[in-house]
């Protein structure tokens, strides 16, 4: 990777450039760092200012990956778009969310449906395609105590991360953010702190109750975190199942799970906003709620101020 940013850097006219501005969200590390709901942060943001924003991703793990690209619409299914694009078309349903390993292609396609921005999710290290603005999220020590693959989870080293223009921290305060910044050599930063909705029904409208006996289920980077979440949040988790990110839940699956609700004495499964999607194809037979994952930025403003500047 770092020989490609400097051929790149070298010949920067390899690049290619959208009509419209791109704003990059990435991070340095495989997964678990809070970039998704960053992106949908961003993207909520420029629909409440007028534009009309697309979403451009590559779609990991989907099942029955198409040459081109797939617009999502209500009918899109998740082995077509993969679990993190679909969750966030219905996340951000005003923006239009193009899948496809070209994102440059993806963002043609965005803006002949009239779209005015791109946000480009995972894109820090997708240099092919040029940005206005390059949004690095990350955790408090992840990079500088990091290693990179295979030793580590790092995608590159360290000095990477000054290419970035802005540093999102996740679980830090503005001060711990601006500390981690200036010792990434980035110079705008702000923290990032995440907190559970409440629990939506995934068959059935309604909202969980905080009475319920939990069983958490969930297949995504961090799975422990969102157990934690759910007990910091004051619900009462009985067991918990984990499956790997992207997990492709099957007939199986449900037995097993539905086992356990029954052995833990729970009376409903709480998962992710990104296995809900992989759930809803299957029916499952017992109470099941998708817990939305909402962020807030410390300071408030600091990030959508450098989202507005490359607006034009």
């Amino acid at each position: 990777m770092r020989m490609r940013r400097r051929r790149m850097e070298r010949h920067p006219q390899r690049q290619r450039h959208l009509s419209k501005p791109v704003i990059s969200v990435g991070n340095l590390s495989m997964g678990g760092t809070g970039k998704t709901p960053v992106v949908a942060a961003i993207a909520r943001w420029l629909i409440g200012a007028g534009h009309r924003p697309s979403i451009l991703t590559r779609g990991y793990g989907r099942e029955d990956a198409a040459d081109g690209v797939v617009v999502i619409d209500r009918d899109t299914i998740v082995g077509q778009a993969g679990d993190e694009p679909l969750m966030l078309s219905r996340q951000v349903p005003g923006a239009t969310v193009c899948v496809s390993p070209d994102r440059y292609l993806g963002g043609v396609l965005a803006e002949k449906l009239g779209c005015t921005v791109h946000v480009l999710d995972d894109g820090f290290q997708h240099i092919e395609l040029a940005r206005d603005l390059d949004i690095l999220v990350t955790t408090i020590g992840e990079i500088p105590n990091g290693r990179v693959m295979p030793r580590g989870r790092l995608r590159e080293p360290q000095d990477a991360a000054a290419r970035a223009h802005f540093l999102v921290v996740t679980d830090a305060t503005a001060g711990a953010a601006s500390a981690e910044a200036w010792a990434l050599g980035i110079s705008q930063s702000c923290g990032c702190v995440r907190r559970l909705g409440d629990p939506v029904g995934i068959r059935e409208p309604g909202a969980g109750s905080r009475e319920f006996k939990v069983l958490a289920v969930a297949g995504i980077a961090n799975p422990e975190r969102f157990v934690t979440s759910l007990r910091e949040a004051g619900h009462n988790v009985v067991d918990s199942m984990m499956f790997a990110d992207h997990h492709r839940y099957s007939p199986k699956d449900l037995l097993e799970i539905e086992s356990k609700t029954r052995v833990a004495g729970a009376d409903a499964v709480f998962t992710t906003d990104k296995d809900a999607v992989r759930f809803e194809s299957l029916a499952p037979s017992f109470p099941i709620h998708r817990v939305p994952l909402m962020v807030e930025f410390d300071p408030p403003a600091a990030l959508f101020e450098s989202v507005k500047a490359v607006l034009g």
